[in-house]
């Protein structure tokens, strides 16, 4: 009986254990990062080169994304409030869901699952391939040189695909309004000005900075810590995508509470 209860327990006990030391070296990971932030201006050539792989090679996928979830919104909205509200409240309806909560959340998992796997992918293979030592050998620091990049890009491009991906589900909704429910566009355009508030739209753009630093971190972290060949790769870049996943829906409640708590 006593072998039977001290199993769990045990395996309990690891688990805490492995998760607390995970927390705490991911934090520690993160402050040796930031220190290199004050070198920025030596690496404005790689900051760049992430930008574009972060940002505008991402845009056709948050266009697709974004006009779908636009176009989806304004069905279900009208089917909700159908009989119960006018279809000029439509276009109100519509920016607000886009703003507050659809293109932030749904943009950053989007992109957590392609950005954060590949940071994850590409710096695992350097970790198990021994480019990251061959650089701390030529007096290279990884922190410097691998890490601030690919987060101040993370941080940067999200806030502003979260913008396109903003224009592109009103623009959809908008779409969807006029042509399936005969919503004139004055009346979808009346809908959005008299409910707007200035921090609908500033809220998206906050989670986004925040989504940003998660994606961007932890797809680094998971891969510079990266050990056992092609399969500890594979395991880091799922792990990366799964925490960045979760962090993204834990951080956009207490952002979400924080704002309109």
């Amino acid at each position: 009986m006593i072998r039977i209860l001290s199993y769990p327990i045990s395996s309990i006990g690891r688990v805490i254990i492995y998760l607390v030391r995970d927390i705490g070296r991911y934090f520690i990971f993160l402050g040796l990062s930031i220190r290199y932030i004050t070198h920025i201006g030596r690496r404005i050539g790689l900051i760049f080169n992430q930008m574009q792989k972060v940002g505008v090679e991402s845009l056709p996928l948050i266009a697709v994304t974004s006009a779908f979830t636009g176009m989806v919104t304004a069905v279900q909205a009208t089917y909700q409030t159908g009989g119960i509200l006018p279809y000029r409240y439509l276009g109100a309806m519509i920016t607000k869901s886009t703003m507050i909560e659809l293109a932030p959340v749904l943009t950053a998992l989007v992109m957590a699952g392609k950005i954060g796997a590949s940071l994850a992918a590409e710096l695992g293979t350097m970790r198990v391939t021994d480019q990251i030592d061959a650089l701390e050998v030529l007096a290279i620091n990884p922190y410097d040189y691998l890490i601030i990049p690919r987060i101040i890009a993370g941080v940067i491009m999200l806030p502003i695909l979260v913008v396109f991906a903003n224009v592109f589900g009103i623009l959809s909704g908008y779409v969807v309004s006029t042509s399936l429910y005969h919503v004139t566009t004055m009346e979808f355009l009346v809908g959005i000005r008299m409910f707007f508030v200035p921090v609908d739209f500033w809220s998206g753009i906050v989670k986004a900075i925040f989504f940003g630093l998660i994606i961007s971190s932890i797809g680094c972290y998971q891969g510079f810590f990266a050990k056992g060949g092609a399969e500890g790769v594979g395991k880091v870049t799922t792990r990366a995508v799964v925490i960045s996943s979760i962090l993204i829906l834990v951080t956009d409640f207490i952002v979400a509470a924080m704002i309109f708590g």
